[in-house]
């Protein structure tokens, strides 16, 4: 598939129906004001699009390329997915398969919807709490403080109903924050070499590969705990 887009971009197409970066930009950033020629650039060097090119060279986007960015950046955005998750995605969708992805019902529902904010009596009600637990999880720094809350807040509040079922209070998990800015500091040192290249294409290298680690960062500790469990079943 890769080579069959990378022919097609190489190959000299009418510009008739087709999109201009700054058009591309224009339908796209009142929705995703992040999005830059930079970025779109760096996307197609990632192979997530690829638009084609006028005789003079020009990169031409079609209406499916610009659904096809509003999807990837939709992803990035609401699910921080990895773009190699996501052009995998993508390619499983072209090829006519049902993703992995897509079994996840909430996500699929969610895809390319924005956020939900919710207020604290909503938040409380949605995750079957009580206000005393949100309460608790943002004194631990489980939850940011705010008028309203989004998905991911509500996410953690219902992990936190479960726990409590255990025993475990937010109050036990203060330590969690600690670890995460533990690793936002190895991951911010991993990336000065790509931050001091203060241009928008480093930019955005720098905020995948943040993404790229903090997932290889997720499966080191996800294989620890799994480890931790077996010690504890034999």
């Amino acid at each position: 598939m890769a080579a069959r887009s990378s022919a097609a971009a190489a190959r000299p197409v009418p510009a008739v129906g087709l999109l201009s970066i700054g058009q591309v930009l224009a339908k796209l950033s009142p929705e995703f004001p992040e999005l830059t020629p930079s970025k779109l650039r760096f996307l197609e060097e990632q192979q997530l699009v690829s638009p084609t090119r006028t005789e003079a060279g020009y990169r031409k986007f079609s209406a499916g390329d610009v659904e096809r960015l509003r999807i990837i950046l939709t992803l990035q955005r609401e699910h921080s997915l990895r773009l190699k998750v996501i052009k995998h995605y993508l390619d499983e969708l072209e090829a006519g398969r049902t993703p992995a992805l897509l079994a996840d019902a909430p996500l699929a529902a969610s895809m390319l919807a924005t956020d939900r904010r919710y207020t604290r009596a909503e938040l409380v009600r949605e995750a079957g709490a009580t206000p005393a637990l949100l309460t608790d999880a943002i004194s631990a720094s489980l939850i940011a403080a705010g008028e309203t809350f989004g998905d991911d807040a509500l996410q953690v509040l219902r992990a936190l109903v479960e726990l409590q079922r255990s025993g475990i209070e937010p109050r036990h998990l203060r330590g969690f924050r600690a670890a995460a800015e533990r690793e936002l500091g190895l991951i911010e040192s991993a990336l000065i070499p790509v931050a001091r290249r203060n241009d928008p294409s480093s930019r955005a290298k720098a905020a995948e590969l943040a993404r790229e680690i903090a997932g290889q960062l997720e499966i080191v500790r996800s294989s620890l705990i799994r480890s931790a469990l077996g010690r504890l079943q034999s």
